[in-house]
């Protein structure tokens, strides 16, 4: 494979574009195939024939799970812009503290005797 392919891509095929129709139609098959024997046509059929019957409800339940994410991003942004408005505590102010608590006694650069 040639960098200009790897970075570029190839042209996307058009299912009918008879150059890629059988390849089109091959993978197709494939997907229908692949979904009737997981379940996934089933599943997608109950769900579609719910939604259809009930559409008020569908409606609520996906927009109030998408207002529901995004309340949850604010409220993780806010958190974190607060918790960062705080006083910033080094690493070396950390494993100072730790260091007390564990009654070390810590030198600083002051402190030690260079020779």
């Amino acid at each position: 494979m040639g960098w200009k392919k790897f970075f570029v891509g190839e042209k996307v095929p058009d299912k009918d574009d008879p150059k890629y129709k059988e390849r089109y139609e091959r993978d197709k098959a494939a997907g229908e195939k692949f979904a009737r024997v997981s379940g996934l046509a089933w599943c997608a059929e109950r769900i579609q024939r719910w939604a259809t019957e009930n559409r008020h409800a569908f409606l609520i339940i996906v927009f109030g799970f998408v207002i529901m994410l995004f309340i949850l991003n604010v409220f993780r942004l806010c958190s974190a812009y607060h918790s960062q408005s705080t006083r910033k505590v080094t690493a070396v102010e950390r494993v100072d503290s730790v260091m007390k608590d564990r009654g070390v006694k810590s030198h600083t650069i002051n402190e030690m005797n260079y020779e």
